[in-house]
């Protein structure tokens, strides 16, 4: 993996251009922002603070879109499928959707088999947010609001939550997420972007992609994607990411019952044992069939990998393509799952006063070497 890193043709400026993106069924308009520096492109949209389109150009200079989402708001509200989005209260599972907080027991929806999954019914995936801010310069960026009233999807306390986009001209997309409370509650926000280096809708998938993530343990789950508490060893197992692996030489090994369970990879890699100030490194994805590549760095310590595996071709993307099994890849920076209910994982709880913060960098790159 060597060649040219991403260059930019804007080194001095990035735009941010707002423009409509449709209606609501109640007539609540729905806005778009696309970041641009010349060679790189992200438009997020108001419905879901989503990540609705990158692109980015390939070894030979040509760009594709390569996330997966719709081009109408329509069927973003018809057929959601957390392309893109902002996902919270709680990202991920909570176990029967209940939880303990001060001694007093908390029920959320249940929406993933028996448990809640990424908030409820209706989470911040499905929530139409304000742009508080735009700004253009050396760094283009796009805040976004969502106040979330006490008791909503049955979560203590009002949160107000900003996801802050931003692009610069090193093509660099980072994704940060801030939130305050007025009562005790728990936080755990994060993005939930569907990632097809190849381009959205191309015939190969994602499953040839090259991925790394520097842990040495990730969580085993039950049947119902929860932790079971222990954090095992990935050494001799398909859970080993510490050197780069083509993902689809080992999502269908049926001696691994983790993957049974999942039906391919879903589980939460530890790269940490609690938030840190700074972002290191969570991952590193490359496509061999385009060069294109990113590294992904957080502050959070654990990442989330997706496999795609429940896509099934249900769906069609903004390329006219139905999006099968494989086709995409999820990476959500985040504590652990079910961190509530599980004494020996970092805290959720967010106090009076305190400001959560979850920010996570995409260095983009072609053919192997990161832009620094």
């Amino acid at each position: 993996m060597v060649g040219a890193a991403l260059s930019s043709s804007a080194a001095l400026a990035a735009t941010a251009d707002r423009a409509s993106f449709g209606k609501l069924e109640d007539g609540r308009a729905v806005e778009a922002v696309t970041l641009d520096n010349g060679t790189v492109s992200a438009t997020v949209i108001t419905y879901g603070a989503s990540l609705q389109a990158l692109e980015m150009p390939d070894r030979e200079g040509k760009r594709a879109d390569v996330v997966l989402g719709y081009a109408g708001i329509g069927q973003y509200v018809d057929q959601p499928q957390y392309f893109g989005s902002t996902v919270g209260r709680f990202a991920n599972r909570i176990a029967r959707g209940r939880f303990v907080l001060d001694k007093r027991t908390y029920q959320v929806p249940v929406n993933n088999g028996v448990n809640s999954l990424h908030g409820g019914t209706v989470g911040f995936d499905k929530a139409l947010w304000t742009v508080q801010s735009i700004r253009n310069g050396p760094v283009a960026s796009v805040t976004m609001r969502y106040v979330s009233p006490d008791g909503d999807q049955g979560y203590p306390g009002n949160m107000t939550v900003d996801a802050t986009y931003s692009l610069d001209a090193n093509n660099n997309l980072s994704i940060e997420y801030t939130a305050t409370t007025d009562r005790r509650t728990i936080a755990n926000v994060t993005n939930h972007t569907y990632w097809n280096l190849s381009g959205e809708g191309s015939a190969a998938g994602a499953l040839g992609h090259i991925l790394a993530i520097p842990a040495d343990s990730y969580l085993p789950t039950d049947k119902g994607s929860i932790p079971t508490g222990e954090f095992a060893p990935v050494k001799g197992t398909a859970f080993d990411f510490r050197q780069p692996q083509t993902i689809g030489d080992r999502v269908r090994d049926a001696s691994e019952d983790q993957l049974v369970f999942a039906r391919g990879y879903d589980h939460n890699w530890v790269v940490g044992r609690e938030v840190t100030s700074d972002e290191h490194l969570m991952a590193r994805l490359y496509d061999p069939i385009s060069g294109r590549g990113f590294e992904l760095w957080s502050n959070q310590p654990g990442l989330q990998f997706y496999s795609g595996n429940f896509l099934d071709s249900t769906t069609s993307g903004k390329a006219g393509r139905l999006y099968r099994e494989g086709d995409a890849l999820v990476f959500e920076p985040q504590i652990f799952p079910d961190t509530p209910n599980q004494p020996g994982f970092p805290t959720a709880v967010l106090d009076p006063g305190q400001t959560y913060r979850n920010t996570m960098t995409y260095r983009l790159f072609v053919d192997g070497r990161a832009r620094k």
